[in-house]
Protein backbone atom coordinates (compact mmCIF):
# COMPACT_ATOMS: atom_id res chain seq x y z
CA UNK A 1 0.00 0.00 0.00
CA UNK A 2 1.25 3.50 -1.06
CA UNK A 3 1.65 6.38 1.37
CA UNK A 4 -1.09 8.26 -0.64
CA UNK A 5 -3.97 5.46 -0.48
CA UNK A 6 -3.14 5.62 3.13
CA UNK A 7 -4.15 9.24 3.10
CA UNK A 8 -7.11 8.26 1.25
CA UNK A 9 -8.43 6.31 3.57
CA UNK A 10 -7.89 8.79 6.02
CA UNK A 11 -9.54 11.08 4.43
CA UNK A 12 -12.95 8.56 3.96
CA UNK A 13 -12.73 7.65 7.57
CA UNK A 14 -12.80 11.62 8.47
CA UNK A 15 -15.90 11.93 6.68
CA UNK A 16 -17.87 9.05 8.35
CA UNK A 17 -16.42 10.92 11.40
CA UNK A 18 -18.48 13.61 10.12
CA UNK A 19 -21.41 11.73 9.53
CA UNK A 20 -20.92 10.36 13.06
CA UNK A 21 -21.14 13.53 14.69
CA UNK A 22 -24.68 14.36 13.03
CA UNK A 23 -26.13 11.13 14.24
CA UNK A 24 -25.16 12.42 17.79
CA UNK A 25 -26.89 15.57 16.84
CA UNK A 26 -29.90 13.96 15.77
CA UNK A 27 -29.95 11.79 18.88
CA UNK A 28 -29.68 15.30 21.25
CA UNK A 29 -33.11 16.30 19.36
CA UNK A 30 -34.60 13.45 19.73
CA UNK A 31 -33.89 13.37 23.34
CA UNK A 32 -35.08 17.56 23.71
CA UNK A 33 -38.48 16.16 22.20
CA UNK A 34 -38.65 13.73 25.17
CA UNK A 35 -37.17 16.31 27.80
CA UNK A 36 -40.20 18.81 26.42
CA UNK A 37 -43.06 16.26 26.24
CA UNK A 38 -42.36 14.95 29.84
CA UNK A 39 -40.96 17.31 31.90
CA UNK A 40 -38.90 14.01 33.73
CA UNK A 41 -35.40 14.41 34.02
CA UNK A 42 -34.60 10.67 35.37
CA UNK A 43 -37.03 9.74 31.78
CA UNK A 44 -35.23 6.17 30.80
CA UNK A 45 -35.61 7.10 26.95
CA UNK A 46 -32.97 9.97 27.86
CA UNK A 47 -30.72 7.91 29.66
CA UNK A 48 -30.90 5.38 26.76
CA UNK A 49 -29.78 8.38 24.34
CA UNK A 50 -27.43 9.80 26.72
CA UNK A 51 -26.08 6.10 26.41
CA UNK A 52 -25.57 6.35 22.72
CA UNK A 53 -24.06 9.69 23.30
CA UNK A 54 -21.16 8.44 25.15
CA UNK A 55 -21.02 5.31 22.61
CA UNK A 56 -20.41 7.93 19.92
CA UNK A 57 -17.75 10.40 21.12
CA UNK A 58 -15.85 7.16 22.41
CA UNK A 59 -15.80 6.15 19.09
CA UNK A 60 -15.34 9.31 18.32
CA UNK A 61 -12.19 9.90 20.57
CA UNK A 62 -10.93 6.59 19.02
CA UNK A 63 -10.84 7.46 15.07
CA UNK A 64 -9.28 11.09 16.50
CA UNK A 65 -6.34 8.79 18.26
CA UNK A 66 -6.13 6.48 14.79
CA UNK A 67 -5.80 9.33 12.62
CA UNK A 68 -2.95 10.70 14.13
CA UNK A 69 -1.28 7.78 15.04
CA UNK A 70 -1.06 6.98 11.38
CA UNK A 71 -0.24 10.47 10.44
CA UNK A 72 2.69 9.77 13.03
CA UNK A 73 3.25 6.70 11.94
CA UNK A 74 3.98 7.45 8.12
CA UNK A 75 5.67 10.37 8.55
CA UNK A 76 8.30 8.70 10.53
CA UNK A 77 7.90 5.82 7.36
CA UNK A 78 8.43 8.73 4.47
CA UNK A 79 12.24 9.47 5.89
CA UNK A 80 12.76 5.36 6.12
CA UNK A 81 10.89 4.07 3.43
CA UNK A 82 11.46 0.48 4.02
CA UNK A 83 9.69 1.07 7.19
CA UNK A 84 6.89 0.72 5.40
CA UNK A 85 6.46 -3.25 5.33
CA UNK A 86 5.69 -2.33 9.24
CA UNK A 87 3.18 0.28 8.83
CA UNK A 88 0.33 -1.70 10.01
CA UNK A 89 2.13 -3.13 12.73
CA UNK A 90 3.36 -0.27 13.68
CA UNK A 91 -0.04 1.25 13.54
CA UNK A 92 -1.55 -1.83 15.36
CA UNK A 93 1.14 -1.59 18.15
CA UNK A 94 0.66 2.37 19.04
CA UNK A 95 -3.12 2.48 18.51
CA UNK A 96 -3.53 -0.33 21.33
CA UNK A 97 -1.11 1.02 23.98
CA UNK A 98 -2.71 4.37 23.99
CA UNK A 99 -6.20 3.66 23.70
CA UNK A 100 -5.78 1.57 26.36
CA UNK A 101 -4.79 4.52 28.47
CA UNK A 102 -7.35 6.98 28.28
CA UNK A 103 -10.05 6.59 30.54
CA UNK A 104 -13.93 7.18 30.10
CA UNK A 105 -14.28 9.66 32.37
CA UNK A 106 -13.02 11.74 29.92
CA UNK A 107 -15.64 11.34 28.02
CA UNK A 108 -18.06 13.94 29.98
CA UNK A 109 -15.76 16.55 28.72
CA UNK A 110 -16.52 15.70 24.63
CA UNK A 111 -17.97 18.47 22.55
CA UNK A 112 -20.92 16.50 21.99
CA UNK A 113 -21.34 14.85 25.42
CA UNK A 114 -21.38 18.31 26.80
CA UNK A 115 -23.78 19.32 24.60
CA UNK A 116 -26.14 16.71 25.03
CA UNK A 117 -26.53 17.67 28.53
CA UNK A 118 -27.04 21.41 28.25
CA UNK A 119 -29.95 20.70 25.45
CA UNK A 120 -31.86 18.49 27.90
CA UNK A 121 -31.48 21.12 30.81
CA UNK A 122 -32.46 23.62 28.95
CA UNK A 123 -35.42 21.94 27.21
CA UNK A 124 -36.26 21.06 30.87
CA UNK A 125 -36.48 24.18 32.02
CA UNK A 126 -38.11 25.38 28.89
CA UNK A 127 -40.85 22.61 29.81
CA UNK A 128 -40.97 23.74 33.62
CA UNK A 129 -41.73 27.23 32.69
CA UNK A 130 -44.44 26.50 29.85
CA UNK A 131 -46.39 24.77 32.37
CA UNK A 132 -46.15 27.00 34.83
CA UNK A 133 -48.14 29.86 32.71
CA UNK A 134 -46.93 32.74 34.85
CA UNK A 135 -45.48 35.19 32.61
CA UNK A 136 -46.20 38.58 31.87
CA UNK A 137 -47.04 39.47 29.04
CA UNK A 138 -43.93 42.42 28.87
CA UNK A 139 -41.45 40.02 30.43
CA UNK A 140 -42.86 37.53 26.94
CA UNK A 141 -41.83 40.51 24.73
CA UNK A 142 -38.50 41.34 26.58
CA UNK A 143 -37.51 37.55 26.21
CA UNK A 144 -38.93 37.51 22.39
CA UNK A 145 -36.47 40.68 21.56
CA UNK A 146 -33.95 39.04 23.64
CA UNK A 147 -33.96 35.74 21.91
CA UNK A 148 -34.27 37.57 18.49
CA UNK A 149 -30.94 39.32 19.34
CA UNK A 150 -29.22 36.21 19.65
CA UNK A 151 -29.86 34.80 17.17
CA UNK A 152 -27.29 37.04 15.18
CA UNK A 153 -23.68 36.08 14.70
CA UNK A 154 -22.12 38.99 15.55
CA UNK A 155 -19.41 38.07 12.85
CA UNK A 156 -22.06 37.54 9.98
CA UNK A 157 -24.66 39.85 11.53
CA UNK A 158 -26.64 37.43 9.88
CA UNK A 159 -28.82 34.70 11.74
CA UNK A 160 -27.14 31.59 13.13
CA UNK A 161 -27.71 28.40 11.46
CA UNK A 162 -25.27 26.27 14.04
CA UNK A 163 -25.01 28.27 16.99
CA UNK A 164 -21.66 27.65 18.77
CA UNK A 165 -21.84 28.39 22.81
CA UNK A 166 -18.56 29.75 24.78
CA UNK A 167 -18.37 28.27 28.28
CA UNK A 168 -16.51 31.04 29.23
CA UNK A 169 -18.68 34.42 28.21
CA UNK A 170 -21.72 32.72 27.46
CA UNK A 171 -21.98 34.59 23.85
CA UNK A 172 -23.47 32.50 20.68
CA UNK A 173 -22.09 32.68 17.08
CA UNK A 174 -22.33 30.51 14.28
CA UNK A 175 -19.89 27.83 13.94
CA UNK A 176 -18.42 28.52 10.47
CA UNK A 177 -17.89 32.23 11.19
CA UNK A 178 -16.14 31.40 14.66
CA UNK A 179 -13.91 28.71 14.06
CA UNK A 180 -12.72 30.66 10.70
CA UNK A 181 -11.44 33.33 12.98
CA UNK A 182 -10.13 31.47 15.37
CA UNK A 183 -7.47 29.76 12.45
CA UNK A 184 -7.05 33.19 10.83
CA UNK A 185 -6.10 34.26 14.28
CA UNK A 186 -3.79 30.90 15.03
CA UNK A 187 -2.14 31.67 11.49
CA UNK A 188 -1.29 35.36 12.81
CA UNK A 189 0.09 34.09 16.21
CA UNK A 190 -2.20 36.14 17.68
CA UNK A 191 -5.28 35.05 20.24
CA UNK A 192 -8.81 35.47 19.25
CA UNK A 193 -11.05 38.01 21.25
CA UNK A 194 -14.79 37.31 21.61
CA UNK A 195 -16.32 39.32 18.99
CA UNK A 196 -19.58 40.64 20.98
CA UNK A 197 -18.99 44.03 21.92
CA UNK A 198 -17.94 44.98 25.66
CA UNK A 199 -16.70 41.26 26.12
CA UNK A 200 -13.52 40.86 28.17
CA UNK A 201 -12.89 37.12 26.80
CA UNK A 202 -9.21 38.28 24.99
CA UNK A 203 -8.66 34.36 23.95
CA UNK A 204 -11.62 32.09 22.70
CA UNK A 205 -10.54 28.85 21.68
CA UNK A 206 -11.70 25.95 20.30
CA UNK A 207 -12.21 23.53 23.51
CA UNK A 208 -14.16 26.37 24.94
CA UNK A 209 -16.88 26.46 22.35
CA UNK A 210 -20.00 23.88 22.51
CA UNK A 211 -23.06 23.38 19.78
CA UNK A 212 -26.44 25.21 21.26
CA UNK A 213 -28.76 22.25 20.01
CA UNK A 214 -31.76 24.54 22.21
CA UNK A 215 -30.26 27.79 20.23
CA UNK A 216 -30.95 26.08 16.64
CA UNK A 217 -34.10 24.61 17.68
CA UNK A 218 -35.49 28.10 18.17
CA UNK A 219 -33.77 29.48 14.91
CA UNK A 220 -35.64 26.48 13.35
CA UNK A 221 -38.87 27.26 14.52
CA UNK A 222 -38.93 30.54 13.98
CA UNK A 223 -38.21 29.80 10.19
CA UNK A 224 -41.11 28.14 10.25
CA UNK A 225 -43.20 29.91 11.75
CA UNK A 226 -42.29 33.00 9.41
CA UNK A 227 -42.60 31.01 5.78
CA UNK A 228 -46.22 30.01 7.63
CA UNK A 229 -46.91 33.45 7.60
Amino acid sequence: MSLSAVHGTLSSLKSCQADLGTGMDIVTDVAMDLAEAQDEEMNPGIKEMEAMILECAKLDREINYFVGVVQKVTEDTAQQPEAMFSLSAKVKEQFTEGIARLSDADLQNHQKVVAFKESIKSALNQANQESAQNTEELDEDIAVTQSQVNYICPLTQEEMVNPMKNKKCNHHYDEGAILGLIKTKQSQKKKCRCPVVGCGNTDVKQSDLIPDQMLRRKIQSQKRNSNRT
